[in-house]
């Protein structure tokens, strides 16, 4: 016997939904971004947490523009051509950690394998220039594989992040249908690379709950 379906218009538990809680200082932590011509990965991405991040005065910044040259199917920051990289991004960046109070501050960015280096250079700058402008604040880098280029993961060990992520994302074998122009072994061996020749910066990674 077939199971009676649900009626869209049946009263949810009162658990099933949140505010989001859009006050002063997600008000405050967006209009900064945009005044500083910055994007975050909340945004860009659509996390549905953004608001709560936005709310406690934090966010990861995403450099190097919004558009990806890869096109992960889980997420959804935009994929195409990118455009030239935004003048000054790294002391923007820096800017806006001091002026958010922030004593960690995460930096991602796009994949832009159209870069000699896939931007590794801008990595590094931006390590640079919040280590200057907020010397209290630690900084973690979530970076891409680099297309497996050794020296441009160099470039940024050698800027002295205090922790360095790489996300594996998904197990091996989704690696083509979900993470098309990555590859498992790779980011592996992205992981590995750091550990012997920054063997005293602490490496993080995961992997994406909503693929399956």
């Amino acid at each position: 016997m077939p199971q009676k379906i649900r009626k869209d218009n049946e009263r949810k538990p009162e658990w099933f939904k949140i505010k989001a809680p859009l006050g002063t200082n997600y008000r405050e932590v967006r209009s900064l971004m945009e005044s500083y011509g910055l994007h975050t990965v909340c945004q860009e991405a659509n996390c549905p947490n953004r608001a709560e991040c936005y709310g406690a005065r934090t966010a990861t910044f995403l450099i190097l523009g919004d558009k990806c040259t890869r096109g992960c199917t889980f997420c959804n920051v935009k994929r195409g051509k990118p455009l030239e990289l935004f003048q000054n991004e790294p002391e923007r960046v820096a800017r806006a950690t001091k002026k958010l109070g922030l004593k960690y501050a995460v930096v991602t960015s796009v994949t832009r394998d159209d870069l000699t280096d896939g931007g590794a250079s801008v990595f590094a700058d931006t390590i640079g220039a919040i280590g200057e402008v907020n010397p209290e604040c630690k900084i973690e880098v979530l970076i891409p594989d680099f297309r497996g280029d050794f020296e441009a993961l160099k470039t940024v060990l050698d800027a002295r992040p205090d922790v360095l992520n790489h996300n594996i994302e998904t197990i091996e074998r989704l690696y083509p249908r979900v993470r098309k122009g990555a590859n498992y072994r790779r980011s592996l061996e992205l992981i590995s690379r750091v550990e012997s020749y920054s063997p005293e910066i602490p490496i993080k990674s995961g992997l994406d709950g909503r693929i399956g």
